[in-house]
């Protein structure tokens, strides 16, 4: 299932519970989905999603700090909801311990040894940043199934589902 999917049937969820206050702060994320699909001309990878969600979190996140900077408290816990909802659908954050261990981990595999290793140490530890991933992020391994346009699909494809 997609990431708009998923929203749509959280959505439908709010609507049906009458929170208004989720269903408002779901539409907006499902709103910024669309508008970026829309200006794609395409439908969004699983990464393109991702940065949209991260940009609509940094959004809120500043947002949220200028409305109480402004003492506008009712305002500033409304982002802060929709800071809350966006968050459900972002894969969790790695605490900086474990974020540690993951580099140090990679250095130790690598044999880095100084700066000018720092790029072999990224293109390693990138891919193990997250600690779960949500569900509409699909597997991280590559489909072995060839798709319609002869390569193999990166997460889900129509021919894995």
């Amino acid at each position: 299932m997609t990431l708009i999917a998923d929203i749509e049937v959280e959505l439908k969820d709010a609507r049906r519970a009458r929170d208004d206050q989720r269903r408002d702060a779901l539409a907006l994320v499902l709103n910024a989905l669309r508008s970026a699909e829309k200006e794609l001309q395409r439908v969004l990878s699983d990464e393109e999603s991702l940065q949209v969600l991260q940009r609509e979190r940094k959004k809120r996140v500043e947002a949220m700090e200028a409305f109480d900077a402004a003492g506008r408290e009712e305002q500033a816990d409304r982002e802060e909801y929709e800071l809350d909802v966006i968050e459900e659908f972002m894969p969790d954050q790695l605490s900086e311990d474990e974020l540690e261990e993951i580099v140090d981990d990679v250095i130790a595999e690598v044999g880095a040894t100084s700066i000018r290793d720092l790029g072999r140490v990224m293109a390693d530890a990138m891919p193990r940043r997250t600690r779960s991933r949500p569900s509409w992020l699909g597997s991280a391994t590559a489909c072995s199934t060839p798709c319609a346009n002869g390569s193999a699909a990166r997460s889900r494809c129509a021919a894995t589902g």
